[in-house]
């Protein structure tokens, strides 16, 4: 594995910048980031450090590790520099948007909010009844898969109890658990049992069972009583105002637990 870098001269040239890996095996960008400096070349870096023993090798890991086996290099896009700092997370965010099946653990900042819609979706998102800010109800608000069939209930339901990395002690506390989908409440439902994510329990998904579901959870329930998605979801959804209760980063909110 060669080792690459930028000269002094040149961090300082590109400042804010935001980068893709791209497979040389396909021409497949696998892994969106930002950074400054030197920051685009660690991952590779991060091979040398790791420690099979004591880690678990995240999917962008494994990726450049297959490249490498290959006797390959990974290719190392700038795809926008000079970024100013207060635009560099919605410059990264629309980045990760746009390309589908990366190694990313995380959406961008901001995308479960404000990322890729149709024009039925944003009218959908602003022009529904807005939840009720005063909820004394135990919740658990998972964001699901946006290409979800939304007026579908036994499809939100299957996307949404199966596979999380989610605390069980304070899943199994919750009344509801509420699927969301760009701040949208799509479902609601009651979890009689929580789960490891394996075969044995759900042989329903055994086809998405596998390495990255080890420590994951999910859920075997029914759909919420009819007054219960009455006030959580209506006819076609109700949109999040409080931003408590809002998704960031993690797909998990917990609420009044």
């Amino acid at each position: 594995m060669h080792e690459h870098y930028f000269t002094p001269e040149v961090c300082q040239a590109i400042g804010n910048y935001v980068y893709r890996l791209i497979d040389p095996r396909n021409g497949e960008t696998f892994y969106v980031g930002k950074g400054k400096g030197n920051r685009v070349f660690d991952h590779a870096k991060a091979l040398l450090k790791f420690d099979a023993g004591t880690e678990e090798m995240d999917p962008k890991l494994n990726r450049i590790q297959d490249i490498i086996n290959e006797r390959l290099e990974v290719l190392h896009i700038i795809h926008r520099h000079e970024i100013p700092e207060s635009a560099v997370f919605e410059v990264e965010a629309a980045l990760i948007d746009a390309y589908a099946g990366l190694t990313n653990l995380q959406a961008g900042h901001g995308s479960n909010d404000r990322g890729p819609m149709n024009y039925k979706e944003l009218i959908r998102k602003y022009d529904l009844p807005v939840l009720d800010d005063d909820i004394q109800e135990k919740l658990v608000l998972i964001n699901i898969n946006n290409s979800c069939n939304k007026v579908d209930s036994d499809a939100i339901y299957r996307q949404v109890r199966f596979a999380w990395r989610i605390s069980k002690n304070r899943a199994e506390k919750a009344e509801y658990i509420l699927a969301v989908i760009r701040g949208v409440i799509v479902g609601a439902f009651v979890a009689h049992e929580w789960l490891p994510a394996s075969r044995d329990y759900f042989p329903e998904f055994s086809e998405l069972v596998g390495d990255n579901t080890e420590g994951r959870y999910g859920f075997i329930g029914q759909k919420a009583p009819i007054e219960v998605w009455g006030k959580f979801v209506g006819e076609m959804g109700k949109r999040i105002q409080n931003k408590s209760m809002k998704h960031d980063q993690n797909p998990i909110r917990y609420w009044n637990i």
